[in-house]
């Protein structure tokens, strides 16, 4: 009868079937049951028969919160690997910026050195332009 007892209010009520709970919970729950078995052997069922359902209702509650707890364990797992490779990405990235910057200002560099010696050339030609049209004037002046 006393067993009879404690499974019916030990039930969940829930028709899916009992669900499996974590170590840390079912070695609590061993412990109240010991504690349970010996209270009534002690005074009897009615002890615990008002006890016992609020006893399941904080178990329930407690592995619950324990897989949920575990659900979020990974969750935090999973967003910070999904951090790290985000920061790996990201340096990866300000490294190649870096990169493309410095490839820039030496084009630019580059560019702007080209530029002064064409420039330099331009005002070679110029003047050597200007040197062959004085001669030119001053042959025509000289064979008039």
């Amino acid at each position: 009868m006393m067993d009879d007892g404690l499974e019916t209010v030990y039930g969940t009520g829930d028709e899916t079937g009992p669900s499996v709970m974590s170590e840390r919970v079912q070695g609590i729950a061993a412990s109240i049951y010991r504690e349970f078995e010996r209270m009534i052997k002690t005074y009897d069922e009615d002890v615990v028969k008002d006890l016992m359902p609020l006893v399941v209702n904080v178990l329930e509650t407690l592995e619950n919160t324990v897989t949920d707890n575990q659900e979020h364990e990974v969750e935090l797992e999973l967003i910070k690997d999904d951090n790290e490779q985000l920061i790996t990405q990201y340096e990866r990235e300000k490294q190649l910026r870096k990169q493309s910057e410095q490839k820039f200002l030496e084009y630019e560099d580059a560019n702007d050195q080209e530029k002064r010696l064409l420039q330099a050339r331009v005002d070679q030609l110029e003047m050597s332009q200007k040197q062959t049209t004085l001669k030119l004037k001053n042959y025509n002046d000289q064979s008039e």
